[in-house]
């Protein structure tokens, strides 16, 4: 009898870059366009020339020359420079015939809508880093990709899609997830948190902090809950994972104790079993966690039956007292240079690594003082707003103005600090596409 598997077997189980080498070998590579060559695009980029069979075919941004001493930074030969289109025209770059799959790096969440939708119309497969985008419609966006026949996903590298993967595998095994979600540094006060006093928080002076190139206003929106709710958001979309009906909680919790933590009735750390929820890298009293997670992802989740809970003590698997919870954890993410999966799987396998299925989660803009009628809106990290997880129901019922299109926008009317701001708080143009487009949504998705 010869050997079960010879050397023209095809099975399905072929992985990533076994397929890849495939197109390499044929002379067709995945041909990627870039949007946006910032830190995210850098990190992608920083990996080309180490992966054969993918290749960038056109890279957009606003500085055509600042992204090449972007490529030149991380690594590129000039001949690989050369050999790439650079344009400030994202629009047209998708139109391109040898753009295989767009990738959408520039964090401005009515952009990110804008080129996703022409990416769809001309074919092309979207990865969307822009979570921001994602969050604002991204429902409705995977709707018209799957009409088209294209996909959209999320980034892979970044959290939620990781939070996605290890959701989906927890489920293919047969387990109930009881929550899914990241890690963050968290206090309560720097909801608060603006521009002028993030510096204080990281521990850095702004001299410091300008010699990096950091910019204040993207790092804040990370400091002041406005990330993490986006990103739950996201994975609350996407997984059938609903938040916390008051916001995130960001329990204080290390990796030892993720499975006692997060478990079924332990009020105060979770609402409900299937909920997204961060949990914090800091105690209230802002001592350090032990074994923190301030980087990573984890899903915990529950044995089925008595059987699956004795392999659990037979394995060695760190659960709660009562044996039955436990979690899973990755300790940190590589975000832009993992982003290959999601291109890969997009072109390669037809599948996105995290998409929406639903409209389940929102962010909702709130104040952080109390705002008076003719202030004008600063976005995302700014100083008037964060973003707070709701759920789309309550968003809906609220009237709430998603935090992706709070920035320059008008107050026709005090708001209070900690209430959030609704729609008929602000002067909104209603002839704006973006505007238009998550109205759309929000009634294509309301029930």
């Amino acid at each position: 009898m010869g050997p079960l598997f010879g050397p023209e077997w095809k099975g399905a189980a072929v992985n990533l870059y076994r397929l890849l080498q495939k197109r390499a070998a044929a002379g067709r590579p995945v041909r990627v366009g870039l949007i946006g060559a910032g830190k995210f695009g850098s990190m992608f980029l920083s990996q080309v020339p180490t992966t054969p069979g993918l290749e960038v075919a056109v890279i957009a941004d606003l500085a055509p020359e600042r992204a090449r001493e972007a490529c030149r930074r991380v690594g590129w030969g000039e001949d690989r420079i050369a050999a790439t289109r650079f344009t400030d025209n994202s629009m047209t770059m998708m139109e391109s015939a040898d753009v295989e799959v767009v990738v959408e790096a520039t964090g401005h969440a009515p952009a990110g809508v804008a080129h996703a939708r022409k990416a769809i119309r001309e074919g092309k497969h979207i990865v969307m880093v822009n979570v921001e985008a994602d969050v604002l419609a991204g429902p409705l966006l995977a709707r018209e990709a799957e009409a088209a026949g294209v996909v959209y996903t999320m980034a892979y590298g970044d959290q939620p899609a990781l939070i996605c993967e290890l959701v989906d595998w927890a489920r293919s095994c047969g387990f109930n997830v009881i929550a899914a979600g990241k890690g963050t540094k968290y206090m309560p006060e720097y909801h608060a948190s603006t521009p002028d006093t993030v510096w204080g928080f990281y521990g850095l002076t702004p001299e410091q902090a300008k010699i990096g190139g950091m910019n204040p206003q993207m790092f804040n929106s990370f400091l002041d809950g406005t990330k993490s709710g986006i990103e739950m958001a996201a994975v609350a979309n996407a997984t059938g994972l609903t938040p916390p009906p008051d916001g995130l909680a960001f329990p204080p919790c290390g990796t030892h104790e993720l499975a006692d933590v997060l478990r079924p009735g332990n009020l105060g750390a979770l609402h409900h079993s299937g909920q997204v929820e961060v949990i914090s890298s800091v105690h209230r009293d802002g001592s350090p966690v032990a074994n923190d997670l301030r980087w990573g992802v984890y899903v915990a989740f529950e044995a089925p039956n008595d059987y699956a809970m004795r392999c659990f003590q037979e394995y060695g698997v760190v659960t709660d007292p009562t044996g039955r919870v436990t979690a899973l954890y990755r300790p940190f993410h590589l975000i832009g240079l993992e982003l290959n999966v999601s291109i890969l799987s997009a072109a390669l396998r037809g599948e996105p690594t995290g998409v929406a299925s639903g409209f389940r989660g929102d962010v909702v803009s709130t104040a952080k003082r109390d705002l008076k009628a003719g202030e004008m809106l600063d976005g995302e990290g700014g100083g008037c707003v964060w973003g707070k997880l709701m759920t789309a129901s309550d968003s809906l019922r609220v009237g709430g103005l998603p935090i992706g299109l709070a920035n320059r926008v008008k107050l026709v009317r005090d708001v209070k600090q900690g209430q959030p701001v609704t729609w008929a708080d602000v002067a909104v143009d209603n002839s704006d596409s973006t505007y238009q487009y998550r109205r759309a949504m929000e009634a294509a998705f309301a029930a």
